[in-house]
């Protein structure tokens, strides 16, 4: 009898052993299974931007909530803690993990940063540039030029970009007298049409708008111009559009996405790949919407550019291409294929 119950706590003991060497074996795998990994993400939009709100908050959102809390995104508006021309550097370096720039803000390391930017007036509607950069491959050029800097490059949506001015332009002669808030290759072309265009963070443009410092000034178009309260002194939103483009972007270290397990790592691709088309039809949606909604409740008027400026415009911009398509191989490359493009739309 006694040797029964012997055995029988040898063998319960040996069970016991034998299920707690298993659990802390388990353990690590277990502990590496739940790891959260918390991102410091900078962007270029201050918190009163739409797209603050409806890209980062939403891929914070996605993020967030498809992984069960293991990414965390901690978001920081535009320059707490980065100037927006230096974001793309920090993410390059690993300083931070995510960040949301402007192709513009990076055209020193990225020659297809100015075909990015969106070349003037050469899209017309919204769904060629998506095409462009989904259906014949330009994002995936991005992605490799990027990925050199040790950047994963993901554009947050295409759309048009769109002037708000104090005055109504009638004239080139009035054009050309413009002071006008711009950045990256809209800049250039605006101050080779003959206006003088400059760049100003967008945490300081509602005052130099005001002030006089600038006449008008694009920060998206509708939206942009409406959450950045731009309506409240400038009252013509001015069409056509400059241009349409992934205007933009997010971008991820690699070092930082290289430290997630293989499935939070496609889960980031999936989400930013989803991002692109959520955005870009969200935002056309809300274009509508938010320029409807200032005409009739801050008496906003649509300022046609005449034919002669248009003209003018369009002649500017297609002796510009060009010069972007110097920069590099690559660029050539993309922009012999935009003219393609173009050339099948009819358009050239």
């Amino acid at each position: 009898m006694l040797n029964n119950v012997r055995q029988s706590l040898t063998v319960f003991a040996s069970a016991l052993t034998l299920s707690l060497s298993a659990a802390l074996i388990a353990a690590p795998a277990s502990a590496q299974e739940e790891e959260t990994f918390t991102w410091k993400v900078q962007s270029h939009w201050p918190g009163a931007s739409s797209s603050y709100k409806d890209s980062l908050g939403r891929l914070k959102e996605q993020l967030e909530e498809r992984s069960n809390g293991r990414i965390q995104l901690e978001l920081f508006e535009a320059g707490s803690l980065f100037k927006a021309k230096e974001t793309f550097n920090a993410v390059s370096r690993g300083i931070l993990e995510m960040g949301t720039i402007s192709p513009a803000y990076a055209s020193d390391k990225m020659t297809l940063a100015g075909i990015a930017s969106g070349l003037p007036f050469a899209f017309r509607n919204v769904w060629e540039a998506a095409y462009f950069h989904q259906g014949l491959g330009f994002e995936e050029m991005l992605r490799e030029e990027a990925a050199q800097h040790g950047v994963y490059w993901s554009t947050d949506k295409v759309y048009p970009t769109e002037m708000v001015v104090k005055d109504p332009v009638e004239s080139l002669e009035e054009f050309k007298s413009l002071k006008i808030r711009s950045s990256g290759a809209l800049q250039k072309f605006l101050t080779e049409a003959g206006a003088a265009a400059s760049y100003i963070p967008g945490g300081e443009l509602y005052t130099a708008l005001d002030s006089g410092i600038v006449d008008g000034a694009h920060w998206g178009a509708a939206q942009g111009a409406y959450s950045m309260g731009l309506y409240e002194i400038a009252k013509y939103h001015v069409q056509p559009a400059l241009n349409i483009a992934g205007t933009d972007v997010i971008i991820v270290s690699q070092k930082a996405m290289d430290k997630l397990p293989e499935d939070l790592q496609q889960l980031v691709k999936d989400v930013l790949n989803e991002q692109f088309w959520y955005r870009t039809n969200e935002y056309q949606y809300k274009e509508r919407v938010t320029l409807a909604k200032a005409m009739a409740e801050e008496g906003v008027q649509i300022n046609t550019l005449p034919d002669p400026v248009q003209d003018h415009l369009v002649q500017t911009a297609q002796s510009m291409w060009d010069e972007e398509g110097e920069r590099s191989e690559k660029a050539a490359e993309a922009l012999a294929m935009l003219k393609d493009f173009l050339g099948d739309l009819g358009y050239l």
